[in-house]
């Protein structure tokens, strides 16, 4: 099993400017021969919807890579590849052109065109759920249509990042999607793609169906037909695996790998992940999950000072977590992307785990007996995510931090988490365009609902220096400089301690072997029923 951390690094903006792979891009050994059989696949967390635009979680991503496409495709690493687009190009300062691949068709038969691109784009923003997808179109201005197979982004402001952040916007179809509701997606109606399966039905929470659709511009899926099922119950999944009631799973649980690994009936693929475990303190005036010693709430937020969030992070035995409670398959985060990400500072240190230097910095701040707090995080949506958040309760309670955990489902989690009433909760974040301009520019933006900045920052983190490095970073198109700026805006940011990092995990997977030969792992922990080459 490989226990690879570091990402190769993500293809310069020099060298894809005019990439262009057209009828020579590679599709691997999955789409080399279609075989009429099923395969079963098992996730941790399954769509939230239909509707592509709904939810940015990579539950709901991963799920729909397989019924619709994006223009440009993410390869296991997170390199940006041709999809629905064949090249693209700047032409000016403030204008991608993007040319689109010819002879693509939708599943009810229709061809795909700019029409369709430009609909999509605009559709996102009004169509988002509490995990926003405007992250990744909030620098376009407008989408001018050239001709059927042409189009062209224009951006407020010069944009280096806009072709990676389009690796997560789906392409529907505008004949279908035009007056669709969330329910029109979810019945079937309206979720008409271009994506390698076409959609037969869903059930919340259990069984997504879909079938192969023959006429995939890149060839038809080695599956007939796809059950991906959701299955959040760890020990249920590996059970379902080893009685053959599924053929694959994703996020296999740390504790069973070496048990499969022994397993000849099993084969296990792994590599790095792109995904932290992150703790956000709310650094709001007030704060509603914060109480003082004796359960009342008190007159200001302890979260603001930076010593009580520095001792936060001094109380976190990272060392731990990753070798025990992440069973071995964590690594040890010291900022909010893990190594070989595009922005990640070599500058950051080695996190200090200090208890008594917590205690000392929670006594000059003003709380010798420390306070109660409620530390919410997700239950079902990455490996052991309610386990780390029980262990992080039981580290801030021993350096006076009286915590109680609430280890919730995510669709709940994100809910209160986008209304603002959490204090201090923890989930996981995955760069999935390989730049941390993502995580930066979502995260600790400042929030602006009139531009879409810090959309995904309820926490109230302000820097106008990191807000300055953030923004310019995103409109310089010289890698270097651009690296750098987004370096400093994580080294302030971490030594804010505004956004606390815990670890990084590991992508694992396992597969029945006799009926699977492989499946490359990629760092966004995907399960693609296309890639997954079948036994022969």
């Amino acid at each position: 099993m490989s226990t690879r951390t570091n990402f190769r690094p993500r293809l310069a903006p020099q060298r894809w400017r005019a990439l262009v792979l057209g009828a020579a891009f590679a599709v691997g050994t999955a789409a080399s021969a279609a075989v009429a059989q099923d395969l079963l696949v098992g996730v941790r967390g399954g769509p939230e919807s239909i509707d592509p635009h709904f939810s940015s979680l990579t539950t709901t991503a991963s799920a729909m890579k397989h019924i619709f496409d994006t223009l440009v495709w993410a390869g296991p690493d997170q390199s940006p590849e041709p999809g629905l687009a064949e090249s693209w190009k700047p032409i000016d300062d403030t204008t991608w052109e993007f040319q689109l691949r010819p002879g693509v068709l939708f599943h009810d038969g229709t061809p795909f065109t700019a029409a369709d691109v430009k609909f999509s784009i605009e559709r996102v923003p009004g169509a988002t759920g509490p995990a926003s997808n405007a992250i990744y179109v909030q620098q376009i201005a407008s989408v001018e249509i050239v001709n059927d197979h042409t189009v062209r982004f224009r951006t407020h402001t010069p944009s280096a990042t806009l072709p990676l952040n389009l690796v997560r916007v789906f392409i529907v179809s505008k004949a279908a999607s035009q007056n669709a509701r969330i329910e029109d997606f979810n019945s079937g109606r309206a979720a008409i793609g271009t994506g390698p399966f076409r959609f037969v039905s869903w059930t919340p929470r259990a069984d997504l169906i879909l079938e192969r659709f023959d006429r995939h511009w890149r060839g038809p899926a080695p599956w007939q037909r796809v059950v991906y099922r959701e299955v959040s119950n760890d020990a249920a999944r590996v059970a379902a695996l080893l009685a053959g009631d599924l053929h694959i799973i994703g996020h296999v649980p740390p504790a069973n790998i070496e048990t499969l690994q022994r397993n000849p009936a099993i084969s296990i693929f792994a590599g790095a992940s792109a995904f932290n475990f992150l703790l956000f303190p709310d650094q709001r005036e007030t704060t509603p999950m914060v109480r003082g010693t004796d359960g009342r709430p008190l007159e200001r937020n302890p979260l603001r000072d930076a010593r009580v969030r520095e001792a936060l992070s001094l109380a976190i035995n990272r060392e731990g977590i990753a070798e025990r409670t992440m069973d071995g398959a964590g690594v040890v985060a010291n900022q909010m992307v893990p190594p070989g990400i595009f922005g990640f500072s070599e500058r950051i240190g080695r996190p200090a785990h200090d208890p008594a230097r917590a205690q000392q910095l929670l006594r000059e701040a003003g709380y010798p007996n420390g306070f109660q707090v409620t530390l919410h995080c997700t239950s079902d949506r990455l490996p052991n995510d309610g386990k780390v958040c029980e262990a992080l309760g039981q580290m801030f309670t021993r350096i006076g931090i009286r915590t109680t955990v609430e280890a919730i489902p995510r669709a709940v989690f994100f809910t209160r988490r986008a209304a603002g009433d959490l204090s201090l909760f923890m989930h996981g974040w995955g760069t999935v365009t390989g730049e941390s301009s993502q995580v930066l520019g979502a995260l600790v933006l400042t929030d602006d609902r009139n531009t879409g900045y810090g959309s995904w920052n309820r926490i109230g983190y302000s820097n106008p220096a990191v807000d300055r490095l953030i923004i310019e970073g995103v409109r310089t198109l010289d890698d270097a400089k651009r690296a750098r700026m987004f370096e400093q805006a994580m080294e302030t940011v971490i030594a804010d301690n505004a956004v606390i990092p815990v670890t990084n995990l590991k992508a694992i997977w396992a597969a029945r072997a006799d009926r699977i030969a492989t499946y490359t792992p990629r760092s966004d922990e995907d399960t693609l029923a296309y890639f997954v080459v079948p036994k022969r």
